[in-house]
């Protein structure tokens, strides 16, 4: 759970954000052990180990193609000659290097050799029953440290890095503290292996001192505080006894962090994170449920413009992974489709259709085959349909195969949500045309053919004809997803509509905000709401399919 408090050093685009707020959702350890004294590691039965890192020549390869791309990102070029750090966690040389065992108490003696020097240090830690008088079962513990001068840290092999990450394991800083998580459900004899490497710095202005540890600790909170303000919230209204495949009535919706401006297009990461954009603030932002916080993943998403302040949703807003984990993402101001490279660098895929460029991306859907779908209404620009540098006359559903973008209907005034059924067979797109007097709101089914392309479009469910539980009426109909079974979630005015796989209405997920778009999540039976200023999430029967 996370407030996102107002702090003046968080502020990004006028709205306060989360970074390492931990302390303030949680409030102060309730128990600690410092791995720096004897009766600290005796505890938890920890043996201190060190061993100097080295820089050795390397070969290596110049940017080239890979067999798929031919962007000059992989090393797959000429030979070249650079340098590595050896010995590299996760190796056997790592494991079976000359390790020098160090006291806890003596963990402050300057090591390594000076300049530009690397010193790994590793402790394996075993979670105790007791410390002091707190029960540890069922507690959240971190590992906090400060190292002179910066430090990574290894929990059981695995460093978590991604973009945008702040400590958690990464370099965090000049002397700064790290704060790693590493259970919110301790068991005592559970063990962690930490390895850590500790570098001389700044690299850009090597210091005449050595390598140390300033402060090592285990730090214990108890149980997760859920407050009361955050759970048992909104209902699920019930019009068929149908709805209990797909939802229990009686299940609540959470909310897991708010302050933002206005959520969208969220998608759940592999690595185990949600990845959502605020298309106002142009951020995506990363939630961790396993650190309970969010951190700002990636700024200027959609737009760099001189003119950006003439946008009111110049950022990202739609976003996928694509089968070799790569974040696709629909960009409303620079107009396009691109893709986040593991190398780095984006890939446009899409920005022009016919010699036209696209109105603005809103939505986008992966198919198991790589091909990527999405939705163009002009939402994205600051004047709509009415913008002047509108240059494509139809708000399309487009499709991308092999670097070529294929029109595939011009049907919906207004393409929005877009989702296909389990097996591939049928592609929904939501329908939200606010040119119509009473702005049409339709969700629309098409058959897919096998060579991708649709067919036999008809509207699937019309909401200007059965709004059974009513809903504002400027409200849209938005992002649209499908359980395993085929049960259609459908954001709606009001709240999130139930659909059956034969298109009944079978009851809605109203909370405390509308969510704009959803993605699965967690386990895949979580279903993550990003709802204006807030992110939610609730449990669902069959859940949906993640990407791997």
């Amino acid at each position: 759970m996370i407030r996102l408090c107002i702090l003046a050093i968080l502020l990004i685009s006028g709205r306060a954000r989360a970074q390492e707020i931990r302390e303030l959702a949680w409030g102060n350890a309730v128990a600690v052990v410092d791995l720096r004294t004897t009766e600290g590691t005796q505890l938890v039965n920890a043996k201190w180990k060190t061993l100097n890192a080295r820089i050795v020549p390397a070969p290596f390869n110049a940017p080239g193609p890979s067999e798929t791309d031919n962007a000059l990102l992989y090393p797959t070029g000429r030979a070249i000659s650079t340098f590595a750090l050896e010995p590299q966690a996760g190796t056997p040389a790592f494991d079976q290097a000359d390790w020098q065992a160090v006291a806890a108490t003596d963990l402050e003696t300057r090591r390594g050799n000076g300049l530009l020097s690397h010193v790994w240090y590793r402790v394996k830690v075993t979670l105790p029953e007791t410390v002091g008088t707190f029960a540890v079962t069922g507690s959240r513990v971190l590992f906090e440290l400060v190292a002179d001068d910066y430090s990574e840290v290894r929990i059981n092999g695995k460093l978590r890095k991604s973009y945008g990450a702040r400590a958690n394991g990464v370099i965090n800083g000049y002397n700064a503290r790290q704060r790693v998580w590493l259970t919110d459900d301790a068991k005592p004899g559970e063990t962690v292996d930490l390895a850590i490497l500790v570098t001389n710095g700044p690299v850009a202005d090597l210091p005449g001192n050595y390598v140390w540890i300033r402060s090592a600790t285990l730090d214990f909170y108890p149980k997760k505080p859920t407050p009361d303000a955050w759970t048992n919230l909104g209902q699920v209204v019930m019009r068929q006894d149908e709805l209990k495949k797909a939802l229990d009535p009686t299940v609540k919706i959470e909310k897991v962090a708010d302050g933002f401006q206005f959520t969208e297009g969220p998608v759940w990461h592999p690595d185990g994170y949600l990845l959502f954009s605020d298309p106002n603030a142009n951020v995506i932002y990363k939630y961790d449920p396993t650190m309970g916080n969010v951190t700002v993943y990636m700024t200027k998403t959609g737009y760099t413009g001189y003119n950006i302040g003439e946008y009111h949703q110049p950022g990202s807003n739609g976003l996928a992974i694509d089968p070799q984990g790569r974040l696709v993402v629909c960009q409303h101001g620079n107009r396009r489709i691109v893709r986040d490279e593991l190398k780095g660098p984006m890939t446009v895929l899409s920005d022009t259709y016919g010699g036209k460029k696209l109105n603005s991306p809103n939505d986008l859907v992966i198919k198991s085959n790589g091909d990527i779908y999405f939705t163009d209404p002009p939402y994205g620009l600051p004047k709509a349909y009415d913008d002047p540098r509108k240059e494509t006359p139809h708000s399309g559903v487009y499709r991308i195969r092999n670097g070529k973008t294929d029109l595939l209907t011009t049907d919906l005034g207004g393409p929005n949500g877009i989702a296909f059924s389990p097996d591939e067979t049928y592609l929904y797109v939501s329908n939200w045309d606010i040119r119509a007097i009473q702005r049409t709101k339709t969700l629309w089914r098409y058959e897919v053919k096998s060579d991708g392309m649709l067919a036999n479009g008809r509207v699937f469910f019309d909401l200007n004809k059965s709004d059974p539980d009513g809903g504002p009426a400027d409200e849209a109909l938005d992002g649209v997803k499908v359980d395993t079974k085929g049960y259609l979630f459908v954001s709606i005015p009001g709240g999130v509509g139930i659909l059956s796989p034969a298109g009944r209405y079978l009851g809605k997920i109203i909370g405390p905000e509308r969510p704009a778009n959803m993605a699965w999540g967690d386990d895949g039976k979580t279903l993550y709401l990003t709802a204006h200023t807030g992110l939610y999430k609730i449990r669902t029967v069959n859940g949906g399919r993640l990407a791997k």
